[in-house]
């Protein structure tokens, strides 16, 4: 890879991780909300900024301050060998939830990294699965460690599964 090359990956790497901040995540689903497959395009952008996250394909549903729903449609790529989604995709999207309702709860400064992050499995998932989570709005400047739930239903509104992760909220380091 020449020098010029490996200059353009370091700023567009710069310019992604800029991206991953409370007020710029907002502002892009204001954005794209209302764009025809906004959705979508909102979570390859999650996808861009955490590739092994994109590997659901995310689907935003809804995104608020401390607040998001997102979908995994059903595909043959996120089920197992009994035709039900597998449990990591499901611990993927519950992890992206709750990602992102900690990112958007976020104050200005601020950064977070997922220290712990567990799963029950209620029932079998089948068909899509939408995670709902709600985190606390973050605004006092320390570093401190923060749990938030996400439930997984399905397309009958039952929950399939329940991520609870715990995520270490601080000042950003640059």
């Amino acid at each position: 890879m020449s020098t010029h090359d490996m200059s353009m990956l370091h700023n567009l790497t710069r310019s992604l991780n800029q991206l991953a901040t409370s007020e710029t995540l907002r502002r892009a689903w204001s954005l794209l909300r209302h764009a025809p497959g906004g959705g979508v395009l909102m979570g390859q952008l999650i996808g861009g900024l955490a590739p092994y996250s994109g590997t659901i394909r995310p689907e935003v549903l809804v995104l608020e301050e401390g607040y998001v729903r997102v979908r995994m449609r059903d595909r043959r790529a996120v089920r197992n060998h009994l035709r039900s989604v597998h449990a990591i995709a499901l611990m993927n999207l519950g992890e992206v939830a709750t990602g992102m309702a900690v990112l958007s709860s976020l104050g200005e400064g601020m950064r977070g990294i997922i220290t712990h992050l567990e799963m029950d499995y209620l029932k079998k998932a089948r068909g899509s699965i939408t995670a709902e989570c709600r985190a606390p709005i973050t605004t006092d400047g320390e570093r401190r460690e923060y749990d938030v739930q996400a439930d997984l239903t399905d397309d009958a509104g039952e929950v399939v599964a329940r991520a609870r992760a715990r995520w270490l909220i601080g000042p950003a380091m640059h």
